[in-house]
């Protein structure tokens, strides 16, 4: 059976998913929470950063791959209008379920639906964008994923991939000690559950650099694929299009 990482561990593929959902449905009840206190708010800035980037206008079609609690589903449904459309996703039920009841919370009826990033069940040639927000790095088959997300984009949409990177090369002591020493006791003391932020600290190291990114999405039919690194690379915004 092939083999694939689970953080720093090395698990079979078809369990991967698995333990991921064990995971998130761990901590989607202090998600959003624990998002504020480990980036000290500057997720929020990265995901403001995206939807600008992201080049969404009222009426377009908007794909949120892996959308969790639903943040960029929210800023693009303010976005899009009556006219446009924003579908929700998530492999995870209790994330999904957060992210659902969020939309409803602020008056969006947009539809949400529980799947697999690597096997979309929408049409080719739908969407105008299609956004994944810290949710490559926990899938098993990233290549297939994002051939996936490009298949589903119109001609002329694009996909923005926002996830954690490599950090520039002096911050990196720092960034390790923060990573495996101060994120898992946050975890513990926040959502009584350290071995999820120190699996998130082993899946940062595991995903690929900046370049790296880049070449797959590239590989996946995407042209023009540019990042952004922000606050010194811990975060990279990729932007790719489909011609």
């Amino acid at each position: 059976m092939e083999k694939t990482h689970f953080g720093f561990k090395e698990v079979a593929e078809n369990d991967k998913a698995r333990h991921v959902a064990g995971v998130f449905s761990s901590v989607a009840g202090k998600y959003d929470l624990m998002n504020d206190l480990m980036s000290l708010g500057l997720h929020r800035l990265w995901k403001a950063f995206t939807i600008e980037v992201s080049g969404v206008r009222a009426g377009d079609r908007v794909l949120d791959v892996a959308g969790g609690t639903a943040d960029l589903s929210l800023a693009f449904a303010r976005r899009v209008g009556e006219r446009g459309e924003v579908w929700l996703t998530d492999i995870n039920n209790a994330m999904l379920t957060r992210g659902r009841d969020r939309l409803l919370d602020h008056g969006f009826r947009m539809p949400a639906a529980q799947c697999d990033g690597e096997k979309l069940p929408f049409p080719s040639g739908h969407f105008d964008c299609v956004t994944c927000a810290f949710g490559l790095r926990n899938m098993t088959h990233k290549e297939q994923a994002l051939a996936e997300m490009a298949r589903v984009l119109k001609p002329g949409g694009r996909l923005l991939v926002l996830e954690f990177s490599k950090v520039w090369e002096p911050l990196t002591p720092a960034y390790d000690f923060y990573s495996f020493k101060v994120l898992p006791w946050l975890g513990k003391r926040v959502a009584n559950d350290a071995e999820s932020y120190q699996y998130l600290a082993e899946s940062i190291r595991m995903h690929p650099d900046q370049e790296t990114l880049k070449a797959m999405m590239e590989r996946a039919g995407l042209e023009k694929v540019e990042y952004y690194n922000l606050t010194a690379g811990v975060v990279a915004l990729h932007r790719g299009h489909k011609f």
